[in-house]
């Protein structure tokens, strides 16, 4: 999606229209394996640092986690904090990431076949911009098609695996905290886990 202008001051973007705005469903890992590395250009700021969001993960997981009856084991919401602390500090090559992109939050338009929306961006490693994608339920549900977004993605885009796992959990939880869709979540992150090598 294009951005046409901007006020910072006001904190307010105007962006293109897509038409027909046709969500993404059918050769969804295809468009997107096509879609990210045209998404991943070198950025800073205005942008928020990967680091510093998983920094504001790790400081309110646990809360939130609470907060929310305690949803699902704690042992997830350790392992999670543990693996976003490792990884925040050891990045490669810091790009625009986008933090939200599944099949829903890409549109068919007539500039282009398809239009990334929603961006939610980032600045951080390309391994942690799959992270979404892995665990988006419209693609299927059932650890096979976890697994399966998992090896696909970072194969096809030559991603580290590990990483890409990593932070594929620790995004999960820590969007589980906050969400109504606790037991999702918590489900993909623990066959997530069990994936390790």
């Amino acid at each position: 999606m294009r951005l046409l202008a901007r006020d910072d001051e006001r904190h307010v973007l105007l962006l293109e229209r897509c038409r027909p705005g046709t969500h993404l469903r059918e050769r969804a890992l295809e468009v997107l394996v096509d879609l990210l590395p045209r998404l991943w250009k070198p950025a800073g700021p205005p942008f928020t640092s990967l680091a510093d969001e998983a920094a504001w993960w790790v400081s309110t997981i646990r809360v939130e986690w609470e907060r929310a009856g305690k949803p699902f084991e704690e042992a997830l919401v350790d392992a999670a904090i543990s693996i976003l602390e490792e990884l925040a500090a050891t990045q490669a090559e810091q790009v625009l990431v986008h933090q939200d992109l599944h099949p829903d939050n890409v549109l068919a338009a007539e500039r282009e076949p398809w239009l990334v929306i929603d961006p939610k961006p980032l600045v951080g490693e390309r391994e942690f911009a799959v992270a979404p994608v892995i665990r988006a339920s419209e693609l299927g549900h059932n650890r096979r098609a976890v697994i399966e977004r998992l090896d696909r993605l970072t194969s096809e885009l030559g991603l580290d695996r590990e990483r890409a796992r990593g932070w594929a959990i620790g995004q999960t939880i820590a969007w589980a905290v906050d969400s109504d869709f606790h037991a999702m979540h918590a489900e993909t992150a623990r066959w997530l886990l069990e994936a390790a090598p």
